[in-house]
């Protein structure tokens, strides 16, 4: 079948059985519209079913040598490979000549990450003689001794911390729990944050809520965010911070002081380590005597 005949079906496949939007199916049929385009500028006469994977090599180094990033390199050859497995499904070729062919590495892009000492200029200019100074460095100890997203931070109840076994109760992404170590670094801030927090008028559904603003209701995220820029700011550090850059440097941490992987995973609650990797138990001993041994707020 020739192209001009294969692309009107191809398309009427990814809207109505993909259920693709316009923008999605418009780049699925630019990724075959470029590989059309060198078939033409190299005169090379062949419909789909008559390419084979070294052609299909040789256009992959063509837009390679066009310039073009891995990841857009990586896009057009995932649009290929879709084509291909619409033309198996419909008995329109007899074999996929992109199931050789491979993608170049994508490098994934590290996130910022604060040094200890960073983080304790940044604890420095938290304004102790303000209402909030005691609950902002509270709130940061946590955020870095424990490895939170924001959204655990605020969300943290009284009824979760577990002061007495040193573990902290998170409700992470889909409402799943987890008990994460806390340092006792951690714990001595929050222990100077009650009273404060005690004195406040507290709304009602906010009761079991750590972390209050001062109409004793919880916090927002862009509020943690706003602190958070502000004490960067005022520290003198020029990196992009936010309350996820304490997660990274947290996880960074433990692992350069040598932690196991699997333990930092279960504390940051990932559900694998790599896309690859079967997700691991473990004790709960056995991870608090990992951030005990190797995080820096427990030494």
């Amino acid at each position: 079948m020739e192209w001009e005949g294969i692309i009107p079906e191809y398309q009427g496949f990814l809207k109505l059985e993909k259920g693709l939007s316009p923008n999605s199916i418009e780049a699925y049929l630019a990724d075959i519209g470029k590989l059309r385009q060198y078939l033409e500028i190299h005169q090379v006469s062949a419909t789909p079913e008559e390419l084979d994977h070294i052609e299909l090599r040789c256009f992959l180094a063509w837009i390679s040598d066009m310039g073009l990033s891995a990841r857009s390199q990586a896009r057009i050859l995932s649009g290929l490979k879709s084509f291909y497995r619409y033309l198996l499904l419909e008995d329109l070729v007899q074999k996929d000549p992109t199931a050789l062919l491979e993608g170049p590495r994508l490098g994934r892009k590290l996130p910022e990450v604060l040094t200890v000492a960073e983080i304790d200029r940044m604890l420095e200019k938290i304004d102790l003689s303000k209402p909030e100074g005691c609950r902002n460095k509270a709130m940061l100890e946590t955020l870095y001794s424990c490895g939170l997203r924001v959204s655990e931070l605020v969300g943290l109840q009284l009824s979760g911390v577990f002061r007495a076994e040193g573990f902290i109760r998170v409700i992470g992404k889909g409402d799943k729990e987890r008990l994460v170590p806390v340092s006792p670094r951690a714990l001595k801030e929050i222990d100077l944050y009650m009273p404060d927090r005690n004195s406040l008028s507290i709304q009602s559904g906010n009761e079991d809520i750590l972390f209050l603003n001062r109409r004793g209701k919880m916090l927002t995220r862009n509020m943690v965010f706003t602190v958070i820029r502000e004490l960067a700011q005022a520290a003198g550090i020029k990196k992009t911070v936010s309350p996820h850059t304490f997660r990274h440097s947290f996880a960074t941490h433990l692992v350069e002081g040598g932690a196991d992987l699997r333990a930092v995973q279960e504390m940051l609650g990932h559900e694998s380590i790599t896309t690859t990797e079967i997700y691991t138990h473990l004790d709960r001993e056995y991870l608090r005597e990992a951030i005990i041994s190797f995080h820096p707020r427990s030494k």
